[in-house]
C-alpha cells in the first residue's frame, strides 16, 4: 500500500482508530479481527514515515490509548461473563452447602429427565 504523504497516512490511521472505536462501542468484536492486520500494516508504515513531532501524531496516540482502554474493558467484561457462566454450569451439576454441624455438603443437582409412557 503506497501513501502519497505522511498526512495521508495519519488520516488513514485516524479513520481506522475511529472504526475500531465504533466497533467497540457497538460490540462488534468480530470486526476488530479484520482491523488488526490493517492496523499493524499502518503502524509499520508510520514507523517508516518521516513525521517528526506533530500535534496530529499526539492526537493519534491519544485515540490509540483510548481504544486500548476500551479493549481492556471489553476483555474484562468477557472474562467476567465467562466466569459467571462457569459458575452457573457448576451449580447446575451440584450445589455446595453446609449441614447443621457446619460441614460442607455437596448436593447433586443433575436431574435426568425421562418420559414415562403409560398405556
Amino acid at each position: 500500500m503506497t501513501r502519497s504523504s505522511p498526512t495521508g497516512l495519519m488520516q488513514e490511521i485516524d479513520t481506522l482508530l475511529e472504526q475500531e472505536r465504533t466497533a467497540l462501542i457497538e460490540g462488534r468484536l468480530d470486526d476488530l479481527v479484520a482491523l488488526i492486520a490493517r492496523k499493524e500494516e499502518l503502524a509499520r508504515a508510520l514507523a517508516d514515515a518521516p513525521l517528526g513531532g506533530s500535534d496530529a501524531l499526539e492526537r493519534l496516540q491519544g485515540k490509540a490509548a483510548r481504544n486500548q482502554a476500551m479493549l481492556d474493558s471489553a476483555l474484562r467484561g468477557i472474562k467476567s461473563v465467562s466466569t459467571r457462566l462457569s459458575t452457573i454450569r457448576k451449580v447446575r451439576e451440584n450445589l455446595e452447602s453446609y449441614d447443621q454441624k457446619g460441614r460442607r455438603v455437596t448436593i447433586d443437582t443433575q436431574w435426568t429427565s425421562s418420559l414415562e409412557k403409560r398405556a
